[in-house]
């Protein structure tokens, strides 16, 4: 079977390189406002799906949560396993096959980890897998970027300099897939890498929510919770339950 994208990118150093600046701060500000949202009790169990190196499920485990966190980069979770402890665990896994039945209370998809597949049915098998992972009463979060605002501010070129290494960014919209080639050299050799997200928008989301068994009960646009408004939210935060 062909190897996908986001199989080379996410297990390269070179993501890591390039995404070195992603903000702390930012992931556990929007941990903080979902935990005084969500009120898991003491003994909740958390599922961090496409967890990569573990910022969120780290930063949760501190606030005295049972985490799991799950990912298809075995890199990102041989990083992420020396943080392991009681209540802390890390599995190289993909989401679209079942790994736990009615076993979580809250399950996380942060920071766009959504949206590579090619086909819906991938897609669709994602969140029945996530919904068979909740207890009855559990409590799906997905965190992705507001497609619209996005596509509206699309800087096509851009260059990024890390670590003497400089990342020639290019971003277009293409089948309905929001695509950025990855171009750079490094001690002599040329490197290309892409990353392909669907351009999902609301509309889609509830579709596919309702396919698998899923319906929301709230939407934000910011990691501060506000309203969602397509025309400026930075985020599509969907907060769902089984229905």
């Amino acid at each position: 079977m062909q190897r996908k994208w986001f199989q080379y990118w996410f297990n390269s150093p070179y993501y890591h390189i390039l995404y070195s600046q992603r903000d702390d701060a930012e992931a556990e500000y929007l941990i903080d406002n979902l935990s005084v949202y969500l009120k898991p009790t003491a003994n909740s169990r958390i599922l961090d799906i496409a967890c990569g190196r573990g910022r969120h499920a780290i930063y949760l485990n501190k606030k005295g949560y049972d985490v799991t966190g799950i990912d298809l980069s075995e890199q990102s979770i041989k990083y992420a396993q020396q943080f392991e402890q009681k209540h802390l665990h890390f599995f190289v896994h993909d989401m679209r096959k079942l790994c736990f039945i009615n076993y979580f209370d809250i399950a996380l998809n942060l920071f766009t980890s959504f949206g590579y597949f090619d086909t819906e049915k991938d897609h669709v098998n994602a969140l029945k897998s996530f919904r068979k992972g909740l207890k009855t009463d559990g409590t799906l979060v997905l965190d992705y970027f507001n497609t619209q605002k996005i596509i509206k501010n699309l800087t096509q070129n851009e260059i990024k300099t890390v670590e003497g290494i400089e990342f020639h960014l290019n971003k277009f919209v293409s089948n309905g897939k929001i695509i950025k080639h990855i171009n750079f050299e490094h001690r002599g050799k040329p490197y290309a890498f892409e990353e392909r997200v669907q351009a999902f928008e609301l509309a889609d989301f509830e579709r596919m929510l309702a396919k698998s068994g899923l319906q929301i009960s709230a939407t934000f646009g910011s990691y501060s919770l506000e309203e969602f408004d397509e025309n400026k939210s930075e985020r599509l935060i969907l907060i769902c339950k089984k229905a």
